[in-house]
């Protein structure tokens, strides 16, 4: 009698032991299973997105869980960056964008779709001089400065004997690059270099990401600030490059 009456006691003392080893290893669980998910789910954004931003992206996918997510393949909102993107013939582009309503059920024809999108994005003059180079012209264009005071951009020409001065606006749902002066020594520069710089600037500022179309425009201290905008976009199916597979969420 005095063995049963000591055993029973043990067995149960074991019962919250064992129900908190259970509570443990769910929550470890929930926990792993959130994480694999997150990594899988920005991975596969990062694919969907990075051929509109032309370059790597950063994925953020906030507080919002993640789990539930992955099987109903729709997100409320989701943060995209990155600091090399390309528009057109641009060069160093850094993007900050948010897009909502994010639905990524897939087919042959697309990645699937987001229902609105806004973004941030800076061009330095150290960038637009990079994409000047890059497209044959920086030998010719020696700087750029901008001036945030008239809202313009001048390009020196040949260490400085010329100048040309152009200024970026938005009109409408585009951005134009007007002709505000172009000299050497008081006279006029060629009319061909004058139109190549505005060339390349205008093919960098009018294709922009996920459909969307500019705000704003600021000239400031050092370059160009953005913000752009769009509605319901279908995202174009994952492309696979460099080999590597194209990831499906």
């Amino acid at each position: 009698m005095v063995a049963m009456t000591t055993t029973a006691p043990r067995r149960r003392s074991r019962l919250p032991l064992i129900a908190a080893v259970v509570v443990i290893a769910l929550v470890a669980a929930l926990i792993g299973g959130e994480v694999y998910a997150r990594n899988r789910v920005s991975q596969c954004l990062a694919t969907q997105f990075q051929n509109d931003l032309g370059s790597k992206v950063d994925v953020d996918l906030g507080w919002q869980p993640v789990l539930l997510s992955l099987v109903t393949k729709s997100f409320s909102s989701v943060d995209i960056s990155s600091d090399d993107s390309r528009f057109g013939p641009a060069q160093d582009m850094q993007v900050r964008a948010t897009v909502n309503d994010v639905d990524l059920e897939t087919s042959e024809t697309s990645g699937g779709t987001i229902g609105s999108s806004d973004a941030d994005v800076t061009w330095s003059t150290d960038g637009i001089l990079a994409t000047l180079q890059q497209q044959g012209i920086g030998g010719v264009v020696s700087g750029v400065t901008a001036d945030p005071g008239a809202g313009t951009l001048r390009f020196d020409i040949v260490g400085g004997l010329a100048a040309l001065t152009v200024e970026p606006v938005v009109a409408g749902d585009r951005i134009e690059v007007r002709t505000v002066d172009a000299s050497i020594l008081g006279f006029g520069i060629p009319t061909d270099l004058a139109d190549s710089v505005v060339g390349v600037l205008t093919d960098s500022l009018t294709t922009f990401p996920l459909g969307m179309t500019p705000d704003t425009l600021t000239v400031t201290d050092s370059g160009i600030d953005l913000t752009l905008s769009g509605g319901q976009y279908q995202i174009p199916p994952a492309q696979a490059d460099s080999g590597e597979q194209a990831l499906s969420c």
